[in-house]
């Protein structure tokens, strides 16, 4: 996934009430110059940990868009070994681009692709089926997507970075799929490239930790793919190992 908007380079100074952050801009843009410090848009409802500490680099997206309050987004910081991909808006697109163009291996071999299904009351990111309809099709898989970005011990990426109630219901939602006979998948898309395994967070949400045993031992697949990150785009490249 290439970046649509300009990136400019910045360093993160702040983040703070959830969607807002403070980048000092290393470079001149537009009509703000260099080492001006403007609020940014953080399209992140996480913890963050690991993630971003004060004066890391960072990149920021310019979204010229009258109806927005802010012009600019944190795409991506670096903690001097690695950029991290932070927006976790950016997830499903990332994984229907890497099922499309064939890195995700496991989830090939079906003709039609549709994100954002729902389900109930709720919605499942992508599914993947065949035939014309896919309300009308015999075979069905439902993919949830994850962004993993909290560094654990020993090359772990983990996942969640706090007690994620949504997180827990997507996996009720997924072993339900199932047990209804359909093909059901836990896709973890990974931002930062210094890791090479991935689990869930134990010490932070033992719930879903729990729940996701309990959805393997089910029939639901966990998958986890690592991505390139840096300021010209995100790809998915290779899958890493998932240890539960």
């Amino acid at each position: 996934m290439k970046f649509e908007k300009p990136i400019v380079n910045g360093i993160i100074l702040n983040r703070y009430k959830r969607f807002l952050a403070d980048v000092k801009l290393s470079e001149d843009f537009l009509e703000h110059k260099k080492g001006e410090v403007i609020v940014v848009h953080t399209a992140n409802t996480g913890s963050m940990k690991t993630c971003w500490e004060p004066n890391w680099p960072c990149a920021i997206s310019f979204h010229d868009n009258p109806k927005r309050k802010l012009k600019f987004s944190l795409e991506m910081t670096h903690n001097k070994n690695t950029w991290i991909g932070i927006n976790t808006s950016l997830p499903n697109k990332i994984a229907v681009e890497a099922i499309e163009d064939g890195t995700i291996k496991e989830l090939q071999g079906y003709q039609g692709i549709k994100p954002e299904i729902k389900i109930g009351k709720s919605r499942i990111d992508i599914l993947l089926y065949d035939g014309d309809d896919h309300k009308n099709t015999t075979r069905r898989c439902y993919v949830e997507v994850k962004n993993a970005t909290m560094l654990g011990e020993n090359g772990a990426v983990i996942f969640p970075d706090s007690v994620s109630e949504r997180g827990q219901k997507h996996l009720r939602e997924l072993i339900e799929i199932v047990e209804s006979g359909d093909r059901a998948c836990m896709l973890y898309i990974v931002q930062r490239e210094d890791v090479d395994h991935f689990s869930p967070a134990k010490d932070i949400d033992t719930e879903y930790a729990r729940l996701l045993n309990e959805a393997v031992s089910k029939g639901v697949e966990a998958l986890a793919y690592i991505c390139t990150v840096n300021p010209d785009g995100v790809k998915v490249t290779k899958p890493i190992e998932v240890r539960l």
